[in-house]
């Protein structure tokens, strides 16, 4: 083929395919646990309920330590919002905010009666203070030792 030709789509797919292993008479792999036909990745093990319960209490278990492993809850000194936080480093900090936490912050605040957007604001100095006095105080770690979220 030229520079110039048009590769034909259907033979680049077919190429790709292929190279992937695929092959023209390979049939996709259907799941379904229902009547209806619909497909998912993974079967829903409504077959095998204590399989199913399983797998759920898995699911709950990841959700749990993806979202607050290693959180710790750090009241603000000056507008005693709650917020949770964990140390990545000594640079780099995950805050966790809840709505009536920003509602609340005093700094916030201000932004938001000056017509500003607090949503737009990197953080706030005087939680930023508190998180440093936690960490002074042994409450917080500052490299937090909680596992990564994964597979481990």
């Amino acid at each position: 083929m030229s520079p110039e030709e048009t590769p034909d789509v259907d033979d680049l797919a077919r190429s790709m395919l292929e190279l992937l292993g695929v092959h023209e008479h390979d049939e996709p792999h259907e799941h379904s646990d229902d009547a209806s036909g619909s497909w998912s990745k993974a079967p829903g093990f409504a077959a095998d309920p204590q399989r199913m319960a399983a797998v759920q209490e898995s699911t709950r278990q990841d959700r749990e330590r993806y979202l607050s492993a290693g959180l710790v809850e750090i009241d603000c000194r000056f507008c005693h919002i709650a917020v949770k936080v964990k140390k990545l480093g000594a640079a780099h900090t995950a805050v966790q905010w809840s709505s009536e936490a920003q509602q609340r912050c005093a700094y916030f605040a201000e932004i938001r009666e000056a017509g500003g957007s607090s949503a737009r604001t990197r953080s706030c100095p005087k939680l930023s203070d508190s998180i440093r006095h936690a960490v002074a105080e042994g409450c917080l770690e500052e490299y937090s030792s909680a596992p990564a979220p994964g597979d481990g």
